[in-house]
């Protein structure tokens, strides 16, 4: 007996899909008792099997082609479904489709609808999910399951006995782009006819819902399983016609228009047109133009392949054509048909909808405009799609008219099978009818928390099979769709242009809340001023701007600005600001210049920052001087790869949680791409899996840090790691390796400096000089610490004598800083040669 049957990743016979069938409810138990499945795991497999499909010589599309040749599907429409295959199944067309009808790309991630309020809401599966496929659109029941798999449900699919196997294979190949195997563990899929009640009944009666394609008698046929409670969801039979006005209906391209939407998939979808309507009550009008359209519906139908109907669909179409003729007896109908039955126009001057036998077969009627409600309101549970062809003025009153009625969609004659990402179905949003909205409500306990889920995994995806991309070949990385431009600070080199989708921006900018939220920013009662900078196409004034939007905080969006500090610090107290966000050179400088009136007003508590490290000296100055009780990250993240990383209240510094959810974070060897062991110091490289405007897969972000294996005292299971500074802090000189971070701490133990701190690498004829610059002390006692505080430092200086020392003592406007950002650049590199690592 052959393997028809494919269950959970493995081909079965039918005796083994029949004891299968009994443990069904055993089985979904299991599936959704284990790790939910990310709908960033179906995205990635779709993404790779379109790419599969859209290559005609790819093993998987011959194989799918092989069963719709089975199925009788004729060489163009063969064509047409993978066309339509893989434009369903591109990344960015199933994200739109996923955010506009669930809110987000991971709609099941228990998260705040209101970051002010404990509460999280969520998208879950309904659970085990029943999909009884049509038996005549090869391509229904396949995107059903996917739409399933959105959802995060185990999806058992029917497919008719008479099916080529192409749904099975279909989705196998779906289940084998995923490593993971998650998707595999929720598919099955089950050929097999609907006389047989008893695997129909198996099938269905443990499922929380079952989606239904057909007829009506297929939906009765299924409804008497269903058990108590359960969702059956109505995918049943439609009608869809075309509407045309007198401006219209004598114009070409209005007919040929009609005349493709006819022929393509030969009126097998539900949008496919069976009557054209004319806004008219002349019954010559409609003779007339049936007339006309004959010749244009025949020159479409011999540009294609047309489908051969069944023995059945014949006598079907016969008997309609049969019956019309001995009308036109009565005046009442005029029939034309092609000679070798193509296709056949039938005109009826009688207006009630009808459906057709399909096949090229369509009838004409005449519906005054004045006449649309009271014709069609009694068929409103059938109609389904207008292709309407009007003026502009006449269009919009028809449009209305139309939907008031019961009509789902209205477009335009040679769009009536088309569609967009995230179009409702018959009325509704397919995938909310496949999951349950669920809200979890609690307690100050989680004022901190943005997401239930981080208590529960930290699983990340899987990294993509693709080389490390350098920071410094960023330009290179795959392009998308720019629609938001921002240029990075270039504290590490040259500026780089990132772009952005406003999705991406949208999303980025929510992840950020969630940051300020875990970090200690509170909506409910701070006052927050954003000193970020800003202009230059500098994106972090504005990034953290929308994330305070996000949480609903109050903001001051003052901006930084390097020679207004005694201004902005009277700002802070007139408007009793009590937190600060921005980057740590301006806070010191802010505090000492303005330090006076902030000293007097001692209301500023907390201070989040970016972009710079935070020197343990400067925070001990700042509580000590200004009463500042918190100084902590406000994020991890940068202009080209976005949030990477957030701190938690028990986060020492330098530690950050991960976004497992936008990226995957692998630390490589220093000299190598291959994982470190954990608490090795690596490179640190990142994937972001919903990035649309530019692809950033493996992307080398400059930053050395390790993995902190212990669990977190705030209990989220989100993997840590801890920033261990730039990948350009390490540097070469005089043949030693020397560390940026080692300076800044010998700096603060050895004098308590707290002031801007930076390293100036130069050469002349006699070799390289490091010049150490410092806002203030005598240089002398500053250099002699360092030469003993620093043994590599010594050996360069007095040992190999290949390096010399110099401190320079400068004010804060001597020192380099960004031009866009303004941040403090920590090793300026003023070689011919440079070798930094």
């Amino acid at each position: 007996m052959s393997n028809e049957h494919y269950w959970q990743g493995v081909w079965v016979d039918d005796v083994r899909a029949g004891d299968l069938l009994e443990t069904l409810e055993e089985t979904t138990q299991r599936v959704l008792s284990a790790e939910r499945l990310s709908p960033l795991t179906v995205l990635a497999a779709c993404e790779k099997l379109a790419e599969r499909l859209s290559k005609p010589d790819s093993v998987v599309r011959i194989q799918l082609t092989e069963r719709l040749q089975d199925w009788g599907l004729p060489r163009d429409e063969i064509a047409e479904t993978f066309d339509l295959l893989v434009d369903q199944l591109a990344r960015e067309e199933l994200e739109r489709k996923v955010t506009r009808e669930l809110g987000g790309v991971d709609p099941a991630r228990l998260a705040r609808f209101d970051f002010k309020l404990p509460i999280f809401e969520a998208w879950v599966p309904v659970g085990l999910l029943a999909h009884v496929a049509a038996g005549n659109a090869p391509a229904v029941g396949a995107l059903s399951a996917i739409e399933g798999l959105l959802t995060g449900n185990l999806n058992v699919i029917k497919t008719s006995g008479a099916d080529s196997l192409f749904t099975a294979e279909f989705l196998a190949a779906l289940a084998e782009q995923d490593p993971t195997g998650k998707i595999a563990e929720r598919l099955i899929v089950l050929r097999f006819s609907s006389s047989r009640k008893d695997w129909l009944e198996r099938m269905v009666a443990p499922a929380d819902a079952v989606a239904v394609w057909g007829g009506e008698e297929a939906i009765n046929g299924i409804a008497e399983f269903t058990g108590p409670g359960t969702r059956l969801i109505d995918w049943g039979p439609k009608l869809s016609f075309a509407y045309l006005t007198a401006d219209t209906w004598s114009a070409t391209d209005a007919l040929h228009a009609v005349a493709a939407d006819v022929c393509r998939l030969d009126q097998q979808a539900c949008s496919s047109p069976q009557v054209i309507y004319l806004d008219t009550d002349d019954e010559e009008e409609v003779f007339a133009f049936a007339e006309r359209f004959a010749p244009v519906l025949a020159e479409v139908v011999h540009q294609r392949q047309p489908r051969d109907p069944s023995d059945a669909e014949w006598a079907e179409i016969n008997n309609t054509v049969i019956v019309a003729r001995l009308e036109e007896n009565l005046g009442l109908t005029k029939v034309i048909t092609a000679d070798d039955g193509t296709w056949r126009v039938m005109a009826d001057t009688r207006s009630a909808l009808r459906a057709s036998p399909l096949y090229r077969t369509v009838w004409v009627k005449p519906l005054p405009r004045t006449e649309i409600t009271a014709t069609l309101r009694p068929m409103r549970r059938y109609l389904q799609t207008v292709g309407l062809a009007a003026t502009r003025q006449d269009t919009a009153v028809l449009a209305r008219t139309l939907v008031s009625t019961g009509v789902q969609r209205v477009t335009v004659p040679g769009q009536m099978l088309g569609g967009y990402a995230g179009e409702p179905h018959d009325g509704v949003y397919a995938m909310q009818r496949y999951s349950r909205r669920v809200d979890v409500q609690l307690d100050e306990r989680f004022a901190t928390d943005a997401a239930l889920d981080d208590f529960t995994t930290g699983a990340q995806l899987p990294a993509p099979n693709v080389p490390v991309t350098p920071k410094s070949e960023f330009e290179t990385l795959q392009a998308g769709r720019g629609e938001v431009f921002f240029l990075s600070g270039g504290s590490t080199g040259k500026p780089k242009l990132s772009k952005f989708s406003w999705a991406d921006y949208d999303e980025i900018s929510n992840f950020a809340s969630e940051a300020l939220l875990a970090t200690g920013i509170d909506p409910r009662t701070d006052r927050v001023m954003n000193l970020f900078f800003s202009g230059h196409m500098y994106g972090s004034f504005v990034s953290y701007f929308s994330a305070l939007e996000r949480l609903g905080a109050v903001q001051f969006p003052m901006g930084g600005e390097w020679d207004r500090f005694e201004a902005i610090a009277q700002s802070i107290v007139d408007n009793q600001i009590d937190t600060l966000v921005t980057v740590p050179s301006f806070v010191m400088r802010l505090f000492t210049e303005g330090g006076d009136a902030l000293r007097r007003y001692r209301g500023v508590r907390k201070i989040f920052y970016a972009g710079e490290h935070f020197g343990d000296s400067q925070i001990q100055w700042l509580r000590e001087e200004f009463g500042v009780e918190v100084v902590r990250s406000a994020a991890y993240g940068g202009i080209d790869a976005g949030p990477m990383g957030y701190q938690c209240l028990e986060s020492p510094a330098r530690v950050h949680h991960m976004f497992p959810g936008l990226h995957t974070l692998e630390i490589l060897d220093t000299d190598s791409d291959t994982p470190v062991a954990p608490g090795e110091v690596g490179r640190l490289v990142f994937t972001a899996h919903t990035r649309r405007g530019q692809r950033v897969d493996r992307y080398e972000i400059g930053d050395l840090g390790r993995w902190i294996t212990e669990p977190c005292g705030c209990g989220r299971q989100s993997p840590r790691f801890e920033l261990l500074g730039r990948v350009g802090d390490v540097f070469r000189t005089a043949a030693v390796t020397l560390n940026y971070r080692r300076f800044a701490a010998i700096a603060a133990d050895a004098f308590g400096y707290t002031g801007a701190f930076q390293v100036v690498l130069s050469e002349d004829a006699k070799g390289d000089i490091l010049t150490m610059r410092l806002e203030s002390g005598d240089p002398e006692t500053v250099t002699r610490e360092f030469i003993a505080r620093y043994p590599e430092l010594t050996e360069a200086v007095e040992g190999t004598r290949l390096l010399r020392l110099n401190t320079e003592i400068a004010p804060q406007s001597a020192f380099d800083r960004t031009a866009s950002s303004g941040k403090l650049i920590a090793v300026v590199e003023n070689r011919s040669s440079r070798s930094v690592r």
